[in-house]
């Protein structure tokens, strides 16, 4: 059985047993904060009980790194429709301790895409368009750097709403610590 065949049965006694119920909110976040952060699986559940959050809390965007890469790209999107038509009045970036992203190898990963498949004339004829794919591939040395980065993107942001918080945080994913990044 495939991992997902096994959600998708979990998935049918937890609907016929309403577990569902306890979770029951509305798309407006009751904090009306949006968080980005980063993709970790170590924050699932870590995160939110860090912040004091229960479900409904928060609009929570998640990538590799909490990386905030272009201006005008979805994660900014996400932000904005949030902000704009979701009630959400901050925005906290959140970056973490030990982050993937930050020991990502673009060459590394360009050479894995190649092992499992893809060919060699598909990066050759992106990098041909002009997509630089080690510049696009790349991480990042400083969590607080990287977290300072997205946040000043969203403040800089022409379509942000003026007065708008924009916070900075590195949360440790072995304790749940968070700490301030000065922006």
């Amino acid at each position: 059985m495939t991992i997902v065949n096994q959600m998708l049965a979990f998935n049918e006694q937890f609907v016929e047993e309403k577990q569902y119920e306890q979770f029951i909110s509305d798309k407006f976040p009751d904090k009306k904060v949006v968080i980005l952060t980063c993709m970790d699986a170590r924050l699932t559940e870590l995160l939110p009980h860090a912040l004091g959050l229960k479900n409904g809390d928060a609009k929570i965007i998640k990538n590799a790194g909490a990386v905030l890469s272009h201006p005008f790209g979805s994660v900014m999107r996400s932000i904005l429709v949030a902000l704009y038509a979701l009630g959400a009045e901050e925005v906290i970036v959140i970056g973490h301790h030990d982050c993937g992203m930050s020991t990502i190898d673009p060459a590394n990963m360009i050479a894995e895409m190649e092992g499992r498949g893809i060919n060699p004339q598909v990066l050759q004829t992106l990098e041909a368009s002009g997509v630089d794919l080690k510049q696009w591939l790349r991480g990042f040395t400083s969590v607080e750097e990287n977290v300072g980065h997205s946040v000043g993107l969203i403040k800089n942001h022409p379509l942000l709403p003026p007065g708008t918080n924009v916070h900075g945080l590195v949360i440790d994913p072995g304790t749940g610590k968070l700490d301030r990044v000065d922006c």
